[in-house]
């Protein structure tokens, strides 16, 4: 039996996507293109384009379609620090965000000579708004996730947006783990202001909600100044230029809008499950503790604690077991280092080498549940036995 708890990493591809997308193929036509083969294909990326803005709670012509959530976020917070018309040099940055943020924003630290400022988070995850208030007075920009994708604890967006509204300060937010498990609201986080700063910016990518890889979003305020990345075309008022992804752009919105009608059930289903596999792995594992805040979390994640063993170690022993989990994001796959958001947590390098992340999605069952808890037990106190064994030899 084959079981697949990594759903944060990526989540199989919905059959409504995989139709969108082929259907999509079979519009010949560039859509810049003026005749009417690329007409059509304008037309075909301009529904995606404002089913993807619905799900996201903006205007159409805020969406700014890229290859993924990494270019996403690249573009805003790049965008952002060579767009600002006044001598501040300083990013807020949150402890324990994503390495497309963190690498991005050292990327200015190292090549632009930008100041960070960061916040810490509370040993649940949580940024603390007052926290993050108060950082932000004299910023060029400032950076947040509205989930967690490790530890999965949602962050209080709206309380985020308001603080960056009120100091004028331009706000970027990570919503790449939170779409299709809570609610994206850009219009309402950002408020009706027209001011170029508070939320400005979101990014979203499409392989975390049943679409393709290689596709994402860009939400970019019609009010935000930013300064695009890539050059070439004027296409995405300016701010992408090249050919536009239609067939992706349409396997993208399908995925979106169906993420959306199911949340409300998925999320109540979800959860179910969660706290059922918690149960469980506390009830083999005494000393395990699940990390992130207990309740107000993304609804499949279950990122664990396994005292004594090494996370690796227990991942593939898991794996030869049929049972796919992870130490962290996977975007730091087969990298060996401890996960810097549990160390944002308080916590020390011995732990950070410890956990398991286990995400569970539309595909997740209760035998899925069923076999981790099976295969834990064992795998766990294997685990223990190999971390005893190399202490004992070094």
């Amino acid at each position: 039996m084959s079981v697949y708890l990594d759903h944060a990493a990526t989540t199989p591809l919905r059959p409504e996507a995989r139709d969108a997308w082929l259907a999509a193929h079979e519009v010949l036509g560039n859509p810049s293109s003026i005749h009417g083969a690329g007409q059509a294909a304008r037309r075909l990326l301009e529904d995606a384009r404002e089913r993807v803005a619905e799900v996201l709670g903006c205007q159409p012509i805020e969406v700014v379609l890229t290859s993924g959530g990494t270019e996403a976020i690249n573009l805003a917070l790049k965008g952002l620090w060579w767009s600002r018309e006044d001598s501040a040099d300083t990013v807020v940055l949150p402890d324990g965000e994503h390495h497309a943020t963190l690498d991005t924003v050292a990327w200015l630290a190292r090549a632009e000579h930008a100041r960070v400022r960061p916040v810490g988070v509370n040993p649940l995850g949580r940024i603390p708004v007052p926290d993050f208030a108060a950082a932000l007075p004299g910023a060029a920009l400032a950076t947040a996730l509205v989930a967690n994708n490790e530890v999965g604890t949602v962050q209080d967006a709206a309380c985020l947006a308001r603080a960056a509204a009120e100091t004028g300060v331009p706000l970027h937010l990570d919503a790449v783990s939170a779409l299709g498990q809570i609610a994206v609201d850009f219009a309402d986080w950002r408020g009706s202001g027209n001011d170029p700063g508070g939320l400005v910016a979101l990014s979203v990518s499409a392989h975390k909600v049943g679409g393709p890889v290689g596709v994402g979003a860009a939400v970019i305020s019609r009010h935000a100044r930013l300064t695009a990345l890539q050059h070439g075309g004027g296409q995405q008022r300016g701010l992408r230029a090249g050919t536009q992804d239609a067939a992706g752009a349409a396997a993208f919105a399908a995925a979106a809008v169906a993420a959306e009608i199911e949340r409300d059930r998925e999320t109540a289903r979800l959860e179910g499950l969660r706290r059922r596999l918690v149960r469980g792995i506390l009830a083999a594992v005494p000393t395990a503790r699940l990390l992130g805040d207990p309740e107000d979390r993304l609804p499949g994640n279950a990122h664990v604690l396994f005292p004594g063993a090494a996370g690796e170690t227990l991942l593939f022993l898991l794996d030869m077991a049929g049972i796919s989990v992870s130490t962290g994001s996977a975007c730091q796959a087969g990298v060996a280092e401890p996960s810097h958001v549990v160390l944002a947590l308080g916590l020390d390098d011995r732990a950070a080498r410890s956990v398991l992340r286990m995400t569970l999605g539309r595909t997740s069952t209760d035998d899925d549940v069923d076999a981790v808890l099976a295969a834990l037990p064992s795998a766990y106190e294997r685990a223990v036995a190999s971390g005893a064994r190399s202490a004992g030899g070094s």
